[in-house]
């Protein structure tokens, strides 16, 4: 996914040079050497401003964003852009009168998708001698290979070089709508990603949680209580339908639910050690990027090793970056079996989903910020997280108005 959005990031470079270059020649034969070098450069601006608003998707309001740059940027009578069905989205620019006059043309071009020419002489005009439109070229947008939209360049004079650059500005909008839909996907695949999370919470970790819980009922029903309340707050953070991201702070508490609970198991096989920097409390990580790397060091580090060991988690300040480790002193493994077992990890479930906590960080930050670990068979395993304080598009998601609603009403009283 990140190899297919590069490439298409370079082709709109591409397209986006091209498209200067087009614009240089046609304003040569107008002006002085340095006033194309001038027009070159407002239009790579422009087109640096029109993108962003492509790549939120063919909407009304990014067409409106869109337009209002291209037209400025061709400095012709006015740009159009319509959807699939031809439904006018927006029309920056005179002339829009002929917007009727062109429908034909239009649903021609999306039916065929083909580039269509109309010149001025041909349609029905009140003021032709006044209309500013000479000539109207409708370019179909194509991204993806599948028509969603056209392009509609007015121009007040005929021109080949209007064509060419109507071309040119259509294959740029195109490729910023197939970028749109390259980052829906991706987020697609990042949710879809949580859901493999939340299905990998080992079924046994539930099972003995609640046997837990019932044995204590009668000898402790206090303690049951308790732990009846930390297993459903376990279970409505872990379960819940919003947000891909949160605070370190929300997951740290998730996984005190998950050790208070499973210290009612282990009993004394189990110890625990937390270290937190408060100054790393509020960084935003990836939604339960935590709590699987602590089950896999209690159902796979400890509960193998005679007597139990010890679960360490430690976050600290570390600059621009909090660097996050959760460490057991369990039976460990063999490093190379690991690391051949994480490629993979994220397909198949192995070590309750490290590999795919490694894919989600490397997704959201960049390979540079792959997961670290250190083992041994004998050793125990070591995971570390370098999480940037700050990052791009990157915000904790707050729970939804209802979940708060309905787990307030899920709470015992009395």
């Amino acid at each position: 996914m990140t190899d297919l959005l590069t490439e298409r990031t370079i082709a709109a470079i591409a397209v986006l040079i091209a498209l200067a270059a087009v614009l240089a020649i046609w304003m040569r034969s107008r002006k002085s050497d340095s006033s194309v070098d001038d027009a070159v450069l407002d239009a790579v601006q422009r087109l640096s401003k029109a993108a962003p608003a492509m790549r939120s998707g063919l909407t009304e309001e990014a067409a409106d964003q869109a337009a209002k740059h291209l037209v400025e940027m061709l400095k012709c009578v006015a740009i159009g852009i319509t959807d699939a069905t031809g439904h006018l989205l927006s029309w920056d620019g005179g002339a829009n009168e002929h917007y009727a006059d062109l429908t034909g043309a239009i649903d021609m071009a999306i039916r065929n998708g083909q580039r269509a020419a109309i010149h001025h002489t041909n349609l029905s005009c009140d003021h032709r001698g006044r209309c500013p439109m000479r000539t109207a070229v409708i370019v179909p947008l194509i991204p993806d290979g599948q028509v969603e939209g056209t392009l509609i360049v007015v121009g007040g004079v005929n021109s080949k070089r209007l064509i060419r650059a109507a071309d040119e500005v259509a294959q740029f909008v195109a490729i910023q709508l197939e970028l749109a839909k390259l980052d829906e996907s991706k987020q697609q695949l990042a949710k879809a990603e949580v859901r493999m999370l939340r299905a990998q919470i080992s079924p046994h970790f539930l099972y003995n949680a609640l046997n837990s819980i019932s044995s204590l009922i009668r000898t402790d029903p206090e303690r049951a209580r308790d732990l009846l309340q930390e297993f459903a707050d376990f279970t409505r953070y872990s379960f819940r339908t919003s947000g891909q991201f949160t605070t370190l702070a929300e997951e740290l508490r998730n996984i005190d639910r998950y050790l208070t609970i499973q210290s009612q198991r282990y009993a004394d096989r189990l110890n625990v050690r937390i270290k937190i920097a408060p100054e790393v409390l509020s960084v935003v990580v990836p939604f339960l990027v935590l709590q699987p790397l602590v089950e896999n060091a209690v159902q796979h580090g400890l509960s193998p090793k005679p007597g139990g060991g010890t679960v360490t988690v430690v976050a600290q300040d570390n600059g621009n970056e909090a660097l996050i480790s959760v460490e057991d002193d369990g039976v460990g493994m063999d490093a190379d079996r690991l690391f051949a077992d994480l490629r993979d990890a994220h397909k198949t479930g192995s070590h309750v989903g490290i590999g795919n906590i490694n894919q989600r960080m490397r997704q959201v930050f960049g390979d540079e910020y792959a997961l670290m670990a250190e083992t041994a068979p004998g050793a125990g395993m070591k995971v570390i997280l370098r999480v940037p304080k700050f990052f791009p598009g990157v915000r904790p998601d707050l729970p939804k108005f209802g979940e708060d609603a309905e787990a307030k009403a899920s709470q015992p009283t009395g």
